[in-house]
């Protein structure tokens, strides 16, 4: 249906003139109202849903490209903070977009490396290492089921769904890693980002950080963490000391909105990346 035309007269100066305008379309009006009619998802339905996002490493090397297009990880996150599941792993956040960025600067750390990431969430630096920075093999895991699940969309995205270079499994911290299938094949270096925001979970964390360290003599690990709370970074740190750990912060500070080119990210917090040893 055509929008609907209406006229009006009006006198100036003596003079009769005739003003034609164009209402708002009966279809658009039908249309608005439908939506507005329609009920609002519930909270735990709207945080399954899931859009496409896609990241444009900048820093990423051009010798270091595995396609002639620039490069780039899709991934498939939710719009939600926290998913319906109580778990924060189907967004990518601040600190693993830092660290793939030092790692696109850095790749001899992960080049020809075997990779354990903890705490994979989208796996964006697990495809990353993966299919942009050459690692040998890359193993995504996450304590969640739900996130486990869905890393296979986040391979699927990026072409690595036949590969063996990557696998995703779940893997709970503090719990014993003997027996586990993935450990048979030894691990060169650990990631892991945006993972200490929960200082009740910080000494899980670093007793599986330990148990590695003793499963796999040299092993590198590289701990990014985004400062929202002073209190519980310094938390990281000291259990981390009683546990042997030296932990020494390696020199990368997050850029200025106005100077990224992509991945872009918030500068309104420090994100510290961190490199433990014993």
């Amino acid at each position: 249906m055509p929008p609907r035309r209406f006229s009006s007269t009006q006198c100036h100066g003596g003079k009769l003139t005739t003003t034609t305008t164009q209402g708002i379309s009966d279809n658009l009006t039908l249309a608005l109202s439908s939506l507005l009619a329609q009920p609002l998802p519930s909270e735990a339905d709207a945080a399954q849903q899931r859009d496409y996002v896609t990241y444009h490493p900048s820093l990423l090397r051009r010798d270091d490209r595995t396609e002639l297009p620039e490069p780039r990880v899709v991934l498939l996150e939710s719009r939600s903070l926290i998913s319906a599941a109580g778990t924060t792993g189907l967004r990518t956040w601040e600190a693993a977009l830092h660290l793939g960025q030092y790692l696109c600067a850095e790749p001899s750390l992960i080049k020809n490396k075997r990779v354990l990431e903890l705490g994979a969430g989208t796996g964006y630096l697990a495809v990353l290492c993966a299919r942009h920075l050459g690692s040998d093999r890359v193993i995504a895991s996450d304590g969640s089921d739900e996130v486990v699940g869905y890393l296979s969309d986040s391979f699927f995205l990026n072409g690595l769904q036949s590969s063996s270079a990557v696998s995703a499994t779940q893997l709970r911290w503090g719990h014993t890693l003997v027996g586990a299938e993935w450990c048979g094949d030894g691990v060169d270096t650990v990631l892991g980002a945006d993972i200490t925001y929960d200082a009740s979970v910080i000494p899980a964390l670093v007793a599986t950080l330990d148990e590695l360290a003793a499963l796999f003599p040299g092993l590198s690990v590289l701990i990014a963490a985004t400062e929202r709370n002073r209190a519980t970074f310094e938390t990281f740190l000291a259990v981390c000391g009683k546990r042997g750990f030296v932990v020494s912060q390696e020199v990368f500070p997050v850029p200025a909105r106005s100077e990224q080119n992509g991945p872009f990210y918030s500068d309104k917090s420090p994100i510290h990346i961190c490199k433990l040893t014993k």
